[in-house]
């Protein structure tokens, strides 16, 4: 029995790939742009959690003199 290779994938047009790149390019800015949000918010985060610590350890130091 000899099979056909007849039935080859459909590549899309020019157009669509156009479009498909054009799409993929705008989710990747706007996946770049909610990674720096997430950025921003973990180093607000961050220094918060260092103000917090430092007032901690002079308040326990003010509390030994």
């Amino acid at each position: 029995m000899k099979s056909t290779m007849n039935s080859s994938y459909p590549y899309p047009d020019e157009e669509s790939r156009r479009r498909c790149l054009e799409r993929l390019r705008e989710t990747n800015r706007q996946l770049d742009l909610y990674n720096l949000q997430l950025d921003e918010l973990i180093a607000m985060i961050e220094a918060e959690a260092r103000q917090q610590k430092r007032e901690r350890l002079l308040k326990k130091s003010n509390d030994h003199i």
